[in-house]
């Protein structure tokens, strides 16, 4: 599967490894699970986004060091009626971002739901994110970042603040997901 640096046209060598990732995104129903992949795949944000039927399925590759990253993306619907479904999407996955709204204390609650979830049933290796979405709202905060940073200490958990709207910290989360 790894291509060996083969020159390129231009004199540069590509990546000698290429690794591919099966990612979902997980959280409640309006928390910015659509709004995050928009941004990180194409560098776009919209007000009044459609909620996801289902999921949906994006890619995206990032270059690290000497590798290609190849996010194979599941955008997972949030609204409780799709929960059944969940499993389906992070069966066989190597990392989960789990996503709050910083301003909803409920979404935040239902992230630890999931959280717990993953570490019951998903692979024993999966590496799970922690996002406290929508941080372009901190007046109206509802989760402090120190209460979940610990849950996060706690649970092992990579976690970041970002914004899909000002795209903060949207690239540095799937990137330290890559690492």
């Amino acid at each position: 599967m790894a291509a060996r640096g083969a020159q390129r046209p231009n004199g540069h060598s590509q990546p000698s490894k290429i690794c591919q990732f099966k990612l979902v995104l997980l959280g409640e129903s309006a928390v910015g699970k659509s709004s995050l992949v928009l941004r990180f795949v194409k560098g776009q944000f919209h007000e009044y986004q459609e909620s996801t039927i289902g999921a949906a399925f994006l890619t995206q590759s990032v270059c690290l060091d000497d590798t290609t990253v190849k996010f194979e993306i599941w955008d997972t619907a949030g609204q409780e009626r799709y929960h059944s479904l969940a499993p389906m999407y992070y069966r066989g996955a190597q990392a989960a971002i789990v996503v709050y709204d910083i301003t909803n204390q409920e979404t935040f609650a239902r992230a630890r739901g999931w959280v717990k979830e993953l570490q019951r049933q998903a692979s024993p290796s999966i590496v799970i994110a922690l996002a406290g979405n929508k941080a372009d709202l901190a007046s109206k905060r509802m989760v402090e970042y120190e209460e979940a940073q610990a849950y996060a200490d706690d649970n092992s958990l990579l976690f970041m603040e970002t914004s899909a709207k000002t795209a903060m910290n949207v690239n540095d989360l799937f990137l330290a997901i890559g690492e």
